[in-house]
């Protein structure tokens, strides 16, 4: 998959370094992924909810972050849409940022 906006993650793992590790792993495995709909996301992460039939939710470093995407299976391109604790993830709507 090709990721369009990885700055996020990156501006995200300076402000809290006990994500990068977790997040490196997560972008290595998202760029090399051949995902062409919601169950081929489900079937490489497991635990990853499925919002939509675009829009899916991680849990990252052992559910202690939320990262949201937004997938164009069409272009094999995902949109990094969001990533923060569970407290701002609870502030946000995940189907619509």
């Amino acid at each position: 998959m090709r990721i369009i906006s990885p700055k996020p993650l990156r501006e995200f793992y300076a402000r809290h370094p006990d994500a990068e590790g977790p997040l490196r792993a997560w972008l290595r495995i998202a760029r090399n992924a051949e995902w062409n709909d919601m169950h081929d996301v489900k079937r490489q992460f497991g635990n990853a909810s499925v919002i939509g039939i675009n829009r899916a939710v991680f849990n990252i470093k052992g559910n202690n972050y939320r990262l949201v995407i937004k997938l164009d299976f069409e272009w094999h391109a995902l949109y990094v849409r969001f990533i923060g604790t569970h407290g701002d993830y609870d502030k946000i709507d995940a189907g619509t940022i």
